[in-house]
C-alpha cells in the first residue's frame, strides 16, 4: 500500500516540471549574459574566428550546469532525468530565442549536435547535482 501511494505522489509532483522550467529558464538568462560579455569581448579584440565556436560551447556548458544546479537544488532524487530534461529544454529554446535574435532559422547537423551535446550534459551535471547535495547532508 505504501509502494503504490508514493508511485502516486511521484506521478502527481509538480516540482519536477517547475525544476525543468526553472533550471531551463536560468541557463537561457545565464546562456544570453555570456554570449552579450563574449560578444562585447570580440568588438574589442582580436579572436582567431576558430575559436568562436568552442567559446559557444563552454558558454553552453556552464549555462546547463549552472541551470541544473539551480533548478534541482531542492530535489533530492531524479537527477539524471531532470538533468536531461533541462539540458534538453534548454537547448531548444536558445535555438528559437537566438534564431529569433539572428532573424533566421537553420536546422542542420549543429543543431542536432548542440541538442546532443547539452542533453548529456544536462544528465551528467543533474547525477552529480543530486549526489553531492546528498553527500554533504
Amino acid at each position: 500500500m505504501k509502494l503504490r501511494a508514493k508511485r502516486l505522489e511521484e506521478k502527481k509532483d509538480p516540482g519536477a516540471f517547475l525544476s525543468i522550467v526553472k533550471g531551463s529558464l536560468i541557463a537561457l538568462c545565464i546562456s544570453l549574459v555570456g554570449i552579450l560579455i563574449f560578444a562585447f569581448c570580440l568588438k574589442f579584440t582580436s579572436l582567431p574566428e576558430k575559436l568562436i565556436t568552442p567559446i559557444n560551447q563552454v558558454i553552453k556548458g556552464i549555462s546547463i550546469f549552472l541551470g541544473v544546479f539551480f533548478g534541482l537544488k531542492k530535489r533530492k532524487d531524479k537527477g539524471l532525468i531532470s538533468g536531461l530534461a533541462i539540458g534538453l529544454v534548454y537547448t531548444l529554446v536558445a535555438f528559437l530565442v537566438f534564431s529569433l535574435l539572428n532573424s533566421s532559422f537553420v536546422f542542420d547537423m549543429t543543431l542536432l549536435y548542440d541538442i546532443i551535446f547539452g542533453t548529456i550534459i544536462g544528465g551528467i551535471c543533474g547525477i552529480i547535482c543530486v549526489n553531492v547535495k546528498k553527500s554533504t547532508r
